[in-house]
Order: structure tokens, then C-alpha cells, then sequence
């Protein structure tokens, strides 16, 4: 007879869901656990992760760098597609669960396990998210969510976690469920359950208070090669180190803060925290650069593809043929995307001071109100108009349209006026 314990690999986190969960998992559910840990950036405490893990009685603990390959492999793509859920959250939670996916899958293709396991709540996004992405990249390993299966509170996790010896930075006084990337961070819970109340300053860890910002502003010049950020202030760098300086100074000058309610995937609305420096900087840049660089049309187009792309993200349908096609259409529209943008910093906000492109489409001698130098022909103007303007004319004319002042105003106004 076989008494072989099955292998599972645990997304592990350090954080209080994937403590408990460690330690759940082995003690309640029999398994032998293997706990991975993938670092995205800002996770601070790796030793602290690793003594967890051990205290939660994991047969192993792996730690994998893998900052480089999010940032080339998602964060770019995704600044390229200038995708931002609802019009305000950078996407970074999101962006980061498919390569925590393909991750779980590797490792347990690599020790042998028939399962992965994470801590994410039954509330949330991110089990559907990884959820999707094991059962797209392997079907045949079973999935265990922790949190949700067993229903356990934040206030029982403590308990839980007290209980059994596992120390956790989480506390009754400070209950927030953060997460954090080199692209951005993320808190929700405690107080800030209620949308009504402004949000305390312990939630914030990467993003100054506009009191406590300098009162200079700070120019800063971001060189960018077909859609993707290489230079600071002509100093060529490494993706990490461009996206960890926009994040530190931005975050000096206040900048990157969000607070919204958004609407998630599994049908409720949520207040969320975020805190995104380098995303919200190198967001506005870019769609600067490509303000010279695009067409109307493809601007107008790229927009729509951008919210498709955003939905797709925050979803959790990374590993899908969909993304794949619109991933090929955003990487169309970058190939003239190169260019310098000249950002400023002051007081929480991010201005774009001047852009130029290698191969832009604005023309000065055509935008030019001086006589010398103008190429526009403005004598062109009256029939160009007539013809823009003949189908509404005619319309106008043959259908009675054309009626009173007060009726055509009336078009307009309010039902209940």
C-alpha cells in the first residue's frame, strides 16, 4: 500500500490567507506542501516569507526572481496597449497572476504534484484569474482555494495563525490585505470597507502625502522604443531599474494614488486602494508619444482595443487565443511609437511638458498660423466644408428639419424640462 502523501504547490505570499493556508493544507487536507514564491517586486521580507513558510510546515520553500520577465513580458505589453480597468486602475495584481499561473504549473510539473493551491478569497478576482489560467495551461491538476473553501474570516485566520505559532505582519488594529509589484500595490479590507470614509495614512507605503511633497517640481526626460520605455534623462537602463526610479520619485511628489469602487468580476463592487507611480507616469507618457505617432483612426481604434484588452486582463484570460490576436494588433501600432517625453513631478500630479517623435505625424509647416512657412492651402477650406457639411444639408432639406428655433432647441433639452 502506498502511503505516499500527494505533492500540492501553494502560491505562498508570506501574507496571513497563505500562512494559514500552508499550514491548512498540510495539517487538514493531508498534503505534502510546496510553497513558491514569486518575486514581482516590493516583497520586502524574503527571509521573513521563508521562516513563515517553515513555521507553516512546508516540505519546501522556493523563492523565484522574476521581476525582468514580468516587466518584458507583461507590464510592457500592457503599457504598449495602454490598458487601465474603469479608466483608473493600472491593472497590476492582474497583469501579475497569469505569470504566477504558468509558474505553479511549472513547479508542479517539476516535483511531480497532482495539485496547486492559493489563498485567494471567494470574493476576489484573483482566484478566478489563476483559477483560469492552471486549468488553461494543465487541466489535469486539481486546484485547492484555500480561503474560500473552508470560509475562514480574516479575524479566524489570526486566530488560526495564533494558534498554531505562524507569525504574520497582519494584526485586529491593522487588518488590510495588501498586494505588491514592481508596478504597483494594492489594499483593501479594514476600514476601507466603507467608501464613505476618507482613507487613513497607514494605508499608504510608496506615495507621499501632498503635504509632506517637495515644493520644487521635477523634470524628468523618458526615452521610449517602439511603445517601450529605455532611457531616463538620456541614462539607458534596465526595465526594472526605469520602472523602480518612476516609482520612487514619483511616489516622493505624491503621485500614483487611486481610490475607487470598481466593479468586479464575480458581480460585487469593491473599494480598492491603489498606490502606481511608475505605471501612472509612464501611462501618460506614452499616450503623449502616441498623440504624434498615430493616425485618428488609429487612435480612435486603439482606444476601443485598449478597454478590450483591459477587460481581457482584469478577466483572467491572458492564455487565450483572443489575447493573443489583439496582443498583435497593439504590437502594429507601436512600430513608430519612439520618441523622448518631458514629464513634470510636482504636488500629485504628472504633466507632460513637451514630446518629440522620430517619425511624427505633426507637421508644423501645415500647423502654423505664421505666413512664412505655412504649406496649408486655407483657399481649400470653404469646399472641403461643403462637401463635410451636404449630407446633413440635404437630410435637412428633404426631411424637415428645418423647423423652428424653439423646436430644434427642444431637441436637445432634458425629457422632464
Amino acid at each position: 500500500m502506498n502511503n505516499e502523501k500527494q505533492k500540492i504547490v501553494l502560491a505562498f505570499s508570506g501574507g496571513l490567507d497563505t500562512s494559514v493556508a500552508a499550514h491548512w493544507l498540510r495539517d487538514q487536507r493531508g498534503y505534502e506542501v510546496h510553497c513558491l514564491t514569486i518575486d514581482l517586486g516590493n516583497l520586502g521580507d524574503l527571509d521573513g516569507i521563508r521562516s513563515r513558510a517553515q513555521e507553516a510546515g512546508a516540505a519546501s520553500v522556493e523563492i523565484i526572481d522574476a521581476k525582468d520577465t514580468f516587466i518584458r513580458y507583461f507590464i510592457w505589453p500592457a503599457l504598449q496597449a495602454g490598458v487601465v480597468y474603469e479608466g483608473r486602475y493600472p491593472l497590476a495584481t492582474a497583469l501579475g497572476r497569469p505569470l504566477i499561473a504558468k509558474m505553479l504549473v511549472d513547479k508542479a510539473r517539476e516535483i511531480g504534484a497532482t495539485a496547486v493551491a492559493h489563498g485567494c478569497t471567494g470574493k476576489g478576482n484573483d482566484q478566478v484569474r489563476l483559477d483560469v489560467g492552471v486549468q488553461t495551461l494543465a487541466p489535469d491538476l486539481n486546484i485547492v482555494g484555500t480561503t474560500r473553501e473552508h470560509s475562514v474570516s480574516r479575524d479566524e485566520a489570526l486566530t488560526y495563525a495564533a494558534k498554531y505559532g505562524i507569525t504574520v505582519r497582519q494584526t485586529t488594529a491593522s487588518p488590510y490585505s495588501t498586494d505588491e509589484n514592481l508596478w504597483g500595490r494594492s489594499v483593501e479590507a479594514g476600514v476601507l470597507e466603507d467608501p464613505w470614509l476618507e482613507p487613513p495614512e497607514d494605508v499608504f507605503e510608496w506615495t507621499q502625502p501632498l503635504s509632506k511633497t517637495p515644493p520644487t517640481a521635477k523634470d524628468i526626460n523618458i526615452r521610449f522604443e517602439k511603445g517601450v520605455p529605455t532611457a531616463l534623462d538620456g541614462d539607458e537602463l534596465s526595465p526594472t531599474e526605469i520602472v523602480q526610479q518612476l516609482s520612487d520619485q514619483g511616489g516622493q511628489h505624491g503621485i500614483g494614488r487611486i481610490d475607487m469602487v470598481e466593479n468586479r468580476l464575480v458581480g460585487i463592487k469593491s473599494r480598492e486602494i491603489y498606490e502606481a507611480p511608475a505605471a501612472l507616469i509612464l501611462l501618460e507618457a506614452h499616450r503623449a508619444l502616441e498623440d504624434l505617432t498615430l493616425t485618428k483612426a488609429q487612435s480612435r481604434f486603439k482606444n476601443t482595443a485598449s478597454q478590450e484588452y483591459a477587460d481581457l486582463v482584469y478577466n483572467g484570460l491572458w492564455f487565450s487565443a483572443h489575447h493573443r490576436d489583439l496582443a498583435s494588433y497593439v504590437v502594429s501600432t507601436q512600430r513608430h511609437v519612439t520618441g523622448d517625453v518631458k514629464v513634470r513631478f510636482l504636488h500629485g500630479s504628472v504633466t507632460v511638458t513637451g514630446r518629440r517623435a522620430d517619425r511624427s505625424l505633426y507637421s508644423p509647416e501645415l500647423a502654423t498660423y505664421n505666413k512664412e512657412g505655412d504649406l496649408f492651402d486655407q483657399s481649400q477650406a470653404a469646399g472641403f466644408i461643403r462637401l463635410h457639411g451636404l449630407p446633413a444639408q440635404v437630410q435637412a432639406q428633404r426631411q424637415s428639419l428645418t423647423g423652428s428655433d424653439g423646436d430644434l432647441l427642444r431637441l436637445a433639452a432634458p425629457e422632464n424640462e
